[in-house]
């Protein structure tokens, strides 16, 4: 890697979990390699089970699954993670990757797909842009819960207030051409 991307692909400022989830050990060394390069805290699976196993234990931001593996595959691991509090955003990964591939990873929540062999400047880059997404996805989560558990619940329930003034009106007067449509 050039000098220039070094600075130009920024790893995250706090620890950035990663969980590389193939079932091909050299694709998990292949992976753990690049991702040395930054400040990221690796985690691997061989299969979808051990990668849900993991994400139920841990939050996890940025998943690299796998497009194929023996006990399922991307969707599982996509559908299976929607529900959890803080659900990873998924990059599938796959020596097959084409057009129809990349359009039905985001039609169905996905984040990219990466090609592989790897080239290491984008799997930095996809690495880092999910991981900012997922940060400032749970952040902005975490700051809408903390707004409402700050109202006071009276005030939760509570209808908008009205004015309390009587609203002005105009009373018409007989010098007033405007209101009545004569002169007096």
């Amino acid at each position: 890697m050039g000098a220039q991307t070094t600075e130009a692909i920024r790893s995250p400022e706090r620890i950035g979990g990663v969980l590389v989830a193939s079932p091909a050990p050299a694709d998990r060394v292949r992976l753990r390699a690049i991702l040395s390069q930054g400040n990221w805290k690796l985690r691997e699976a061989e299969d979808c089970r051990g990668a849900l196993a993991l994400l139920g234990a841990e939050s996890v931001p940025v998943v690299l699954c796998e497009r194929d593996h023996a006990d399922g595959g991307w969707k599982d691991l996509l559908h299976a993670t929607a529900g959890l509090p803080a659900p990873p955003n998924l990059i599938v990964f796959s020596r097959l990757a084409d057009e129809s591939l990349w359009a039905e990873v985001l039609n169905l929540g996905g984040f990219d797909v990466l090609m592989m062999p790897f080239d290491p400047e984008e799997v930095l880059r996809v690495a880092s842009a999910v991981w900012r997404r997922w940060e400032y996805d749970f952040v902005a989560r975490a700051a809408k819960g903390a707004a409402r558990m700050e109202r006071p619940a009276a005030a939760k329930a509570a209808p908008p207030e009205r004015d309390r003034l009587p609203a002005r009106r105009e009373i018409p007067t007989r010098t007033s051409p405007a209101r009545t449509g004569r002169f007096a």
